[in-house]
């Protein structure tokens, strides 16, 4: 196994014993927050993220391809966390989605009436549902550092008019479809992140990992209401924690007490179960 790259959560590996024309994607257990990678682990996280991402990539393979090939044949040390993937050329944009104002873009919205550019409607509180899905595209930072919200033409200015536009279609529609089949859980899809590439015959497919609680926010639909901070299926209550710390958002993160990891793995847990119908069982015995 050779480690070709390490990123927040998931790690990238040729497996030359294998075959070299794929690759192998590892969900690790790790947390990170404000891109930065906390030293405390949550059992299971790796397995729920790739699980989920599984699901999700069934059922979004009829809007945009995926990297997707298989799980067989994963080794034991990886089993339940790795899939095995076609190489893509990554684009430089992270897509994100937003159907409700939280987070990041509400402290934008605070300051100027916009995300990503997008004029907003005047009035918008924590977790206004916004009139439709808009297209917030941010750079991506290496590990360590901080996303930046990019504009529309700043998408086009990097990528491209015809593959920026190909990007935020996509990401709309993936959404849309996610909030669709979550809502159906109990689930409300406040904004979600994708990630693109290129394959080796230059077509737009979904990679990474897709409408996960590390990619997501997940609220319960019973609990929704406006101006205040929302329940949230995700890790948004490890970032809720750390706000009571003397920390500054930079490396090295701080220590997760047990009782906070028990809180995000059983959420963690929860969202699977109410989106997918199923009992999360850990692979681990």
């Amino acid at each position: 196994m050779k480690l070709l790259h390490s990123g927040k959560v998931r790690e990238l590996y040729l497996d030359e014993s294998y075959d070299p024309a794929q690759l192998l994607l590892v969900a690790s257990d790790r947390l990170s927050i404000y891109d930065v990678v906390l030293p405390t682990p949550v059992p299971d996280k790796g397995a729920i993220l790739t699980a989920l991402s599984l699901y999700w990539f069934e059922r979004t393979g009829d809007l945009v391809p995926n990297h997707v090939i298989g799980t067989d044949d994963v080794p034991d040390e990886f089993a339940g966390r790795a899939v095995r993937c076609r190489p893509l050329q990554m684009l430089p944009v992270e897509c994100i989605a937003r159907g409700y104002l939280t987070g990041l873009g509400l402290k934008e919205y605070e300051k100027d009436g916009t995300v990503s550019g997008i004029a907003l409607p005047d009035g918008l509180v924590e977790g206004s549902q916004l009139p439709e899905p808009i297209f917030t595209p941010t750079t991506k930072a290496p590990v360590g550092e901080h996303d930046e919200f990019m504009t529309f033409d700043e998408v086009i200015a990097l990528v491209g008019r015809d593959t920026a536009e190909r990007l935020r279609d996509l990401t709309l529609e993936v959404y849309r479809r996610g909030a669709e089949s979550a809502a159906q859980g109990g689930i409300l899809v406040a904004d979600t992140k994708l990630e693109f590439g290129r394959d080796t015959d230059g077509e737009i497919v979904l990679g990474d990992e897709v409408l996960t609680p590390d990619s997501s926010r997940f609220w319960p639909a019973d609990q929704y209401e406006p101006g205040r901070v929302q329940f949230s299926f995700d890790k948004q209550y490890v970032r809720d924690w750390s706000s009571n710390l003397d920390w500054d958002r930079t490396a090295p993160g701080p220590e997760v007490p047990d009782d906070v990891i028990g809180v995000v793995h059983d959420r963690y847990a929860e969202v699977y179960r109410r989106i997918t119908g199923r009992q999360w069982v850990s692979p681990t015995p």
